[in-house]
């Protein structure tokens, strides 16, 4: 699936985003700063970018800025997002080309989900994900089984319905008794 970088100076943020877009099937890299994030870009070439905007050493804005005018980032999708809510800070993002600009007190880590599937164009219109096809995805994903909520260890999930059904063994003479033997003639 995409890959997503997330540039975030807030590390807790930064982690349960991870977290989340991973469970979505993207591959996720970080950057704690604009700065940072320019040499990853370059290096790691994601397919989207979200970004804070309020960072040390070099902002979001300015990270965007660069990375538009960058001929190897320059068409990487970019979702701002943001403590910043005025409608200049906004029309500040769209001017650089943020695809989207999204204030963190207006939205939870779900409606960010949905703007992620949106922006990389692998959800329907109808809010389906788009199944994965070889052309987007050429590497399989592994799966490990989900672990016991209770013991913590991992669980088969194998049902009988998966599992070969072999024929029951013919009875034996040892295994009869009388309540199963047929009448005699």
């Amino acid at each position: 699936m995409s890959k997503i970088m997330l540039v975030e100076d807030d590390n807790s943020l930064r982690e349960i985003y991870s977290i989340r877009l991973t469970a979505e099937g993207y591959t996720i890299v970080s950057a704690g700063d604009g700065e940072e994030a320019l040499a990853v870009a370059v290096r790691e070439r994601p397919d989207l970018v979200i970004s804070d905007v309020m960072m040390p050493k070099i902002s979001g804005f300015d990270m965007l800025d660069i990375l538009r005018s960058t001929p190897e980032t320059k068409d990487i999708k970019v979702i701002m997002m943001t403590a910043l809510s005025s409608e200049d800070q906004r029309e500040r993002g769209e001017n650089l080309g943020a695809d989207r600009y999204l204030v963190k007190s207006q939205v939870g880590i779900e409606d960010v989900v949905n703007v992620v599937h949106e922006v990389l164009g692998d959800r329907a219109a109808d809010g389906t994900i788009s199944p994965v096809t070889p052309a987007n995805d050429p590497a399989p994903v592994a799966v490990a089984p989900n672990p016991d909520p209770v013991l913590n260890i991992p669980r088969n999930d194998t049902t009988v319905a998966d599992t070969p059904q072999q024929p029951a063994p013919a009875p034996t003479l040892g295994s009869l008794d009388q309540n199963s033997m047929p009448p005699q003639a």
